[in-house]
């Protein structure tokens, strides 16, 4: 198989996170109407804001989503500032000026807003707890104080955070489910295709467990369209983008 770019992988691993963490209510009978999420991707070099969006149509009881918009914040990754939480306001409210023009101002109240930090926030909470601790409340405190409804800020686990991104993907590829000739929603019937993440330090290999096999501890069990995924990640430490850079410079300088 091709191998994803990885501007795929990004924005599908985050609409994996939306998938997972936004309901929509089966309203039979009633008229379509768009709805909206945002999510805060919280990386380790910077901050994206998406804007999705999706109706009350449903495949198996889980929502049909896509992505609208975006907006990258300003400055660094929210790590960043852990020295000095009180600018994590100052660097998020453009972006959150800008979603509010984006929505409906009569949909803020009803529009989830999430905030997912990622491998940096993981090692700061490893290192330096209260620090992590200081800037997930002035995070909390920021995105509490806007109009739309917040439904939290987390650092998300690194199985959490493959097994979004393994969602994303098969939902890129409809893996899931497909549209029949009638334009309604059905089972794809196609097998679900493995993620290979390349991260700055480490390469992490997320796939299904195959048949009735007991997922490990730290897999993760999803309920998805109807069916149940079991989803495990490997990880595989020294193999990650800055690992290789260094090895083929230490070849070139040989």
């Amino acid at each position: 198989r091709e191998l994803l770019p990885p501007w795929l992988v990004i924005v599908a691993g985050l609409t994996g996170i939306v998938l997972l963490c936004v309901s929509t209510k089966d309203v039979p009978m009633a008229p379509l109407r768009t709805k909206y999420g945002i999510v805060l991707d919280a990386g380790p070099s910077r901050t994206i804001l998406f804007i999705y969006q999706w109706t009350t149509t449903k495949a198996n009881k889980t929502g049909v989503i896509r992505g609208c918009s975006s907006c990258p914040v300003l400055g660094p990754g929210v790590s960043s500032y852990s020295d000095s939480p009180q600018k994590v306001r100052k660097s998020l409210e453009p972006c959150l000026n800008w979603a509010q023009n984006e929505i409906p101002a009569e949909q803020h109240s009803q529009t989830p807003l999430y905030l997912g930090a990622t491998a940096s926030m993981r090692q700061l909470n490893l290192t330096h707890p209260i620090l992590s601790d200081g800037l997930l409340a002035a995070l909390t405190g920021t995105l509490k104080s806007s109009p739309f409804k917040f439904q939290g800020a987390q650092i998300l686990s690194s199985p959490e955070e493959e097994a979004f991104n393994w969602v994303g993907v098969n939902y890129v590829l409809e893996n899931f489910f497909k549209y029949d000739w009638r334009g309604e929603l059905v089972p794809s019937g196609k097998g679900m295709a493995g993620v290979l993440s390349m991260g700055g330090t480490s390469a992490q290999l997320t796939s299904e467990l195959e048949g009735e096999k007991q997922a490990p501890k730290e897999g993760v069990r999803l309920q998805l369209y109807g069916q149940t995924h079991q989803v495990y990640t490997r990880e595989c430490p020294c193999h990650g983008t800055e690992q290789l850079r260094s090895r083929l410079l230490s070849a070139l300088i040989q």
